[in-house]
């Protein structure tokens, strides 16, 4: 335990250093300055997110992307302010869903499993609405800061996705959505069964978001690829990676 702690603290320490050292002498922002920006999650709570992987054998998507929530944040949250946007769940309309759950607080891995652990999936998927209300939560006008989406889907409530992707271009201070697309399937018609069927390889409309501010866009199938889209997009470089060896120990002869 004590050796945990202590490798936390080095990485602490190296990333607070290195910040200073790039952003603090006026040198051009880096991914070091980037990773203390003000951030917000973007969580896909609808309806889609309680199903089963393409084959129905997997489990239902909600409980592994929390499974992915609980191995990732608390390596996150202590060197950022990361806050929650959920969009599905709801009595309102069901296009009309987007809650600001969390705003960017620090260490906030434990309040934002919480509240995606309580979500019941359901509604429709107004992600368009969901980051926008995210790029105000974050003043994205006057400051710079990150939106990391994730979503097993594309826009169903007629949001023009691509259309606010050049606006927050245009108009924000320097605001980066990144795009994590989790088992993001096509609908292809079976004719024997006259329903949608589920099919790998899946695409996302929401990609422009990120293609248009800098982001990233990651396609995950699985938890493990989830966790490290989640450290790709909001951790800091030297976060979640091995801390250095401990030196052997001399030992002196006695003869």
């Amino acid at each position: 335990m004590r050796r945990r702690l202590g490798a936390r603290f080095l990485r602490t320490a190296m990333v607070a250093g290195l910040c200073f050292a790039v952003g603090g002498n006026g040198m051009a922002r880096t991914a070091l300055d980037r990773c203390t920006e003000d951030a917000i999650l973007v969580f896909d709570g609808s309806g889609s997110m309680a199903e089963m992987g393409y084959n129905g054998l997997d489990l239902p998507r909600i409980m592994e992307a929390r499974e992915a929530l609980r191995e990732s944040l608390p390596e996150i949250t202590p060197f950022r302010r990361v806050g929650l946007v959920v969009y599905g769940p709801g009595r309102d309309e069901p296009c009309l869903n987007v809650k600001l759950r969390l705003p960017p607080t620090p260490d906030a891995a434990g309040l934002i499993i919480s509240e995606v652990d309580q979500l019941d999936p359901g509604g429709q998927t107004p992600l368009t609405r969901a980051v926008e209300d995210a790029a105000h939560a974050l003043s994205f006008r006057d400051r710079p800061g990150t939106i990391v989406l994730i979503t097993d889907g594309k826009e169903n409530c007629g949001g023009a996705t691509c259309q606010l992707a050049a606006q927050l271009a245009a108009d924000g201070l320097d605001l980066t959505v990144h795009v994590i697309g989790f088992k993001v399937r096509d609908r292809q018609f079976n004719w024997q069964s006259q329903k949608g069927v589920d099919q790998q390889h899946g695409k996302t409309i929401a990609r422009c978001l990120a293609d248009r501010t800098g982001g990233k866009y990651v396609s995950t199938e699985s938890i493990g690829e989830l966790v490290q889209a989640l450290q790709e997009t909001l951790a800091c470089p030297m976060v979640g990676q091995s801390a250095p060896p401990e030196p052997p120990v001399a030992i002196r002869s006695t003869v």
